[in-house]
């Protein structure tokens, strides 16, 4: 097939790009580089547009020959959208819908679109699934939660096939300008700086390796299906926990924390039942935590990573 990945720079995308093109797809990166950038695709043999999908023209002209895209462009900062809500909406829902509108008029139907699990669920008990009655607290879930809805509206209106994933938190190789948890602590542990950690700890959080995030977008792409599927570990953790599992992996360099108070906005609990994504596309994410923080920290140490 012929893909457009929006966002291809970024950390999915960076790792999603060489699995489609191994795969035999052809592939065609759109991406502003206002976080990841060109290089980051390494030796990528396809065709890579610099531009923003806010601009229905440049989205119009990327469209050209493509079978399917993969949306992952996104303002993705659950805090950054409580402090600026207008930004956050206008890259998510005015972007997404311009994307929609110029597959529509290129007659493009196949969409993969990255969506969130908890942001869109809000503060509800665990696990959360599909089923559940999304109720978003912050500006983040919301704009996601539309984006959903514009998903189903056109495949319900004009015939796409798109579906929605929800993903959990995210880590692994290639995360160096992420803000979430591993990430940030990774950065801070080789810098020697103490871990931050907003409020006690114990809040609860559902933590995929990219790989295999990576393979549930493949088989979703392969599937053709429509609607929500949430892709995660399956599996809570506790941020206590992972910090604990980092020292293991980062040993001998010391890891200290540095509790600040807990952040509005955020929720405490939350993790994902992944049975549904299981059945409909085989999505099986069965990479240890230990080895995957294993092989995050390794790329870390290996690589020069911005400030």
């Amino acid at each position: 097939m012929n893909i457009l990945v929006t966002g291809g720079c970024g950390f999915i995308g960076s790792n999603l790009v060489p699995l489609l093109e191994s795969a035999g797809h052809a592939v065609r990166v759109f991406d502003n580089q206002s976080l990841g950038r060109r290089d980051h695709l390494g030796d990528f043999a396809g065709e890579f547009i610099d531009g923003d999908i806010r601009d229905s023209a440049a989205l119009h002209a990327a469209l050209a020959g493509i079978d399917a895209v993969v949306h992952l462009a996104a303002d993705t900062r659950v805090i950054d959208s409580i402090a600026d809500p207008a930004f956050n909406f206008d890259v998510n829902v005015v972007g997404s819908f311009r994307l929609l509108e110029a597959m529509r008029a290129r007659g493009v139907r196949r969409i993969i679109n990255a969506s969130t699990g908890g942001a869109i669920m809000g503060d509800v008990v665990p696990p959360v699934h599909e089923a559940m009655v999304p109720n978003p607290i912050a500006p983040y879930g919301a704009t996601k939660l539309a984006v959903e809805g514009m998903c189903s509206a056109w495949a319900g209106s004009y015939g796409f096939a798109a579906l929605s994933l929800r993903f959990a938190n995210v880590y692994g190789p290639r995360s160096f300008h992420k803000g979430s948890a591993v990430a940030q602590f990774m950065k801070q542990a080789l810098k020697r700086q103490p871990l931050i950690v907003y409020g006690d700890g114990e809040q609860t959080r559902d933590f995929v390796y990219v790989a295999d995030l990576c393979d549930g977008i493949m088989r979703s792409i392969a599937s053709g299906q429509s609607g929500v599927l949430q892709l995660g570990s399956g599996v809570p953790l506790s941020v206590n926990r992972l910090i604990s599992a980092i020292r293991a992996v980062a040993d001998p360099v010391a890891v200290n924390v540095e509790h600040h108070p807990a952040r509005a906005g955020e929720i405490a609990h939350t993790w994902c039942d992944v049975a549904l994504a299981r059945a409909r596309i085989g999505f099986a994410p069965d990479t240890p935590l230990h080895a995957g923080l294993a092989a995050t920290w390794t790329w870390f140490c290996e690589t020069q990573v911005p400030a």
